[in-house]
């Protein structure tokens, strides 16, 4: 039987790949094995974090976090390296654009291993970006293409591809997003601390920011925490602040004033829980544009620039930049029910792992 190693390194990764472990788990033809390289270890995830995603626990942890990028970079790839040396599979899929895509997929390459690369062909054309450096040196190497929106095949295309190559089989952030709401259909919402925090009326805005440009300058932390003030005098906001952004607000001496509630990160439930009801999301997350996309929340990028544009195309997602003036006059707008609407786009209808299983089968011979 086929093997195929599943590589993971940070909490957003595990949520791509659990779709993939249910398809999998489903099509029964191809073992499989769950790689955690511990790029970011989180003591919360715990058995309860892979129970929630409905995935076992993983096969391998290597605790290959901390550090600076090249050297978290290079002991994953010497952890890889030992691993398929010792237990080599017959292909390696890989997703999004984390240090641990790319240091798996240049050891895999080297060893002649093929890889599939899940949300290949995204670019967002900005090279200060550590995660567009990881996406291009994947997509150079990798054997399959599995594409999320129409931008990926075309920027895939455009960088010499073969097209038998590329597969557009939608986005398995979707089929995750989907199959959690579902299953929150079940759950008692005030078991989650963080709905102590939501307004007894049940309007508000929900905040997340960790990107560098964003929050490690004090100018720019200042800018975007003035536009967050405003809009929290007209509408409540709720921001699980990163660790990072937190330290930050302090160093910065940021006053977010008294209409914005603070709260520590959120488990993958509790916080769906409380952004799938807020009138506005306001973020500078790429997943987080494609989720509320999938659910129809209108959402307001802090970049200026995205690497999904087919949320904005298409979606519930409008690219503001960091000008507060305009992060202002878009959230303004949503208050008003003059918020873009939007509509989850072609093939983002919970199926992406079935379809990228059905064809590793087909191009392992499985």
């Amino acid at each position: 039987m086929k093997t195929i190693y599943l590589v993971a390194g940070a909490r957003p990764n595990f949520m791509k790949i659990a779709p993939i472990v249910r398809a999998f788990q489903v099509h029964g033809g191809m073992a499989f094995k769950i790689i955690h390289t511990g790029q970011h270890y989180d003591r919360e995830m715990n058995d309860v974090f892979f129970e929630e995603l409905g995935i076992p626990a993983p096969d391998v942890f290597m605790a290959a976090g901390g550090g600076s990028h090249a050297q978290q970079t290079a002991k994953m790839m010497v952890a890889f390296e030992e691993l398929f040396q010792s237990q080599r599979p017959d292909a390696v899929l890989v997703v999004g654009d984390v240090n641990s895509t790319l240091a798996c997929s240049i050891v895999a390459k080297k060893l002649n291993i093929p890889v599939a690369h899940v949300e290949a062909g995204l670019r967002s054309g900005d090279m200060t970006m550590p995660e567009e450096i990881n996406r291009l040196v994947t997509d150079a190497i990798s054997d399959w293409f599995f594409v999320t929106e129409p931008s990926g095949v075309e920027h895939l295309r455009r960088e010499g591809k073969a097209e038998s190559a590329i597969h557009y089989v939608g986005h398995v952030m979707v089929d995750n997003v989907l199959y959690q709401a579902e299953k929150l259909k079940d759950v008692d919402p005030s078991t989650f601390e963080i709905s102590a925090k939501i307004p007894v009326d049940r309007r508000y805005g929900v905040v997340t920011l960790h990107r560098p440009s964003n929050v490690d300058s004090a100018a720019m932390m200042g800018k975007i925490g003035g536009a967050l003030r405003e809009i929290a005098a007209e509408l409540p906001l709720i921001f699980p602040v990163h660790p990072r952004t937190r330290a930050n607000l302090e160093k910065f001496g940021v006053d977010l004033g008294p209409n914005i509630t603070l709260a520590g990160p959120q488990a993958y439930m509790a916080f769906l829980s409380l952004w799938k009801d807020a009138a506005v999301v306001l973020t500078d997350s790429g997943g987080l544009q494609e989720e509320t996309t999938a659910l129809g929340v209108p959402c307001i990028t802090i970049r200026e620039n995205t690497e999904r544009p087919v949320t904005v195309d298409e979606g519930s997602n409008v690219l503001a930049g960091t000008d507060p003036v305009r992060i202002v006059a878009e959230a303004r707008k949503v208050l008003a029910g003059q918020g873009k609407q939007g509509r989850r786009p072609h093939l983002w209808d919970g199926k992406a792992a079935e379809r990228i299983v059905e064809i590793l089968a087909a191009e392992l011979g499985a």
